[in-house]
């Protein structure tokens, strides 16, 4: 009716403004490019749905088909391919999300021990991957299968294992993001049974409650304020992801031009994160709606780790089963000593530098829930310090690893 001039003004859904535009489904052959959308009324949810007799209840349960398709695959039964078209899209905005996060000046209210700590961190990333190519050069294997059991699934969890194991795979390291994401996922439950202990070993040996200091926390709370949730504000989150994201090709493009490589997300973060902090020293009127990109950024991550577990490969790890354990478990030892022995004693040797042990355990093996839950187990035994709220303001910031699911 809007291409033969009847009326000026419809109300349509989306995918048959789409259809009509490329000329398919009811618009198949008719072709109708002579209009413009003028505003969206609303956003309309997703659903992810099985069969009511399905055996899956969660994305977690995404995982159990792996499973499935590897007994599938060595009995000879069958092959499994799927279309992971959705994967790095998915990626791309939870990392966007991320980026929104690095805020300067909750960075500079941290001081000369978030400079510190910052070091420590990267240290910890530096030795994490000298201590796995060394050990796989030792062990006869490619150090580069070595750097899947690094820093990229160590530090870098679940999201920057599924994004860098395609850059791998692109060097010939056949099975690079199946061995990152088992390494990220070993990590992940590792952090959380050994941080606790140590943490609770510190405090107890060394009698670390008599150090315990309050610090003023209105930073904090200032900035929680910014994370509070509007429905309305959904449509704007989107909006400003996607203009991250648009503006990240560009930057990505660029990087590109040093002949180094950068997995494809990395434009968009540091747009992200340029955009909030232009927003944040202008003092305009421009909101970044913080809590509603996170869960934005939630979504993106659930669904891209739900992605990656059910493509996962997992017979591609039957050769590399021995050498995996030896690599895995020296990153284990490596993670205790770092913490209880060096981070401990240059953090300052009292009771939050025994608590971020454990914090570090958390996201040094697996994610920030790791680490806050880690640190969260200790305070409940003992005492709240201000070391959870120094890490709750300061180290989404920097370290960006914000595996919310």
């Amino acid at each position: 009716m809007l291409s033969n001039h009847y009326i000026d003004l419809a109300i349509a859904q989306a995918d048959l403004i789409q259809d009509a535009y490329e000329g398919t489904g009811a618009f198949d052959g008719n072709i109708c490019k002579d209009y413009s959308a003028i505003a969206g009324l609303y956003t309309e949810a997703c659903q992810i749905v099985v069969r009511a007799d399905s055996s899956i209840y969660s994305l977690d349960d995404l995982q159990e088909i792996a499973i499935f398709t590897c007994i599938c695959y060595s009995t000879g039964v069958a092959e499994f391919s799927f279309d992971d078209t959705l994967r790095e899209v998915c990626m791309v905005f939870f990392f966007t999300s991320v980026g929104f996060q690095a805020n300067l000046k909750v960075l500079k209210s941290g001081g000369k021990s978030m400079a510190v700590f910052l070091g420590l961190v990267i240290a910890l990333i530096i030795t994490q991957n000298f201590l796995a190519v060394g050990l796989s050069k030792l062990l006869g294997l490619n150090p580069l299968i070595g750097m899947c059991t690094g820093s990229i699934p160590m530090v870098g969890g679940h999201g920057t294992a599924g994004a860098f194991g395609p850059v791998l795979e692109d060097f010939n390291i056949h099975g690079a993001t199946t061995i990152c994401t088992a390494a990220a996922t070993f990590g992940l439950i590792t952090g959380s049974l050994i941080g606790g202990p140590l943490g609770k070993r510190l405090v107890e040996k060394k009698n670390l409650l008599a150090t315990v200091a309050s610090e003023d926390d209105s930073l904090l709370v200032e900035d929680e304020k910014k994370h509070e949730r509007h429905t309305n504000m959904y449509a704007s989150a989107v909006f400003q992801l996607i203009l991250a994201i648009g503006l990240g090709t560009i930057f990505s493009y660029f990087l590109t031009k040093t002949g180094l490589t950068f997995p494809i997300y990395i434009g968009a973060m540091l747009a992200a994160a340029l955009i909030r902090n232009i927003v944040e020293y202008s003092h305009g009127n421009a909101t970044i709606h913080m809590g509603e990109i996170n869960d934005l950024g939630g979504i993106s991550l659930s669904l891209f780790l739900g992605m990656a577990m059910i493509t996962l490969k997992l017979w591609e790890l039957a050769s590399l089963a021995l050498p995996l354990i030896i690599l895995l478990s020296s990153q284990v030892i490596l993670i205790a000593v770092f913490t209880y022995f060096i981070e401990f004693n240059i953090m300052g040797r009292d009771y939050d530098a025994a608590v971020l042990v454990a914090g570090t355990c958390g996201f040094g093996m697996g994610a920030t829930p790791n680490a806050m839950a880690n640190m969260q187990a200790l305070c409940d035994r003992y005492v709240l310090p201000d070391v959870l709220c120094f890490w709750k303001k300061n180290y989404c910031y920097f370290h960006l690893k914000a595996d919310r699911i």
